[in-house]
């Protein structure tokens, strides 16, 4: 599938000179590039599911497992 889209000229004009610094051709550069925005998006959706999810659950810790951690920390200064 192709797409056009308008970019504007002196952003344009940055990604030709970034991309022949890389090596790569211009294609590849707006390829990688959404797909880099792209998977930082899906990245932040699944963090708000999954904060939304958490943020029903208890997150107070059992009496018992404080009293393990704090004696696994022993007399150490902090």
């Amino acid at each position: 599938m192709q797409s056009e889209v308008v970019i504007p000229r002196s952003l344009s004009q940055a990604a030709e000179q970034l991309a022949r610094a890389m090596g790569i051709s211009l294609n590849e550069f707006y390829t990688a590039a959404i797909s880099t925005y792209v998977t930082a998006h899906q990245r932040n959706s699944i963090t708000e599911l999954l904060n939304q999810i958490y943020s029903t659950e208890p997150s107070a810790l059992e009496p018992e497992l404080i009293k393990l951690q704090l004696t696994s920390v022993g007399d150490e200064a902090w």
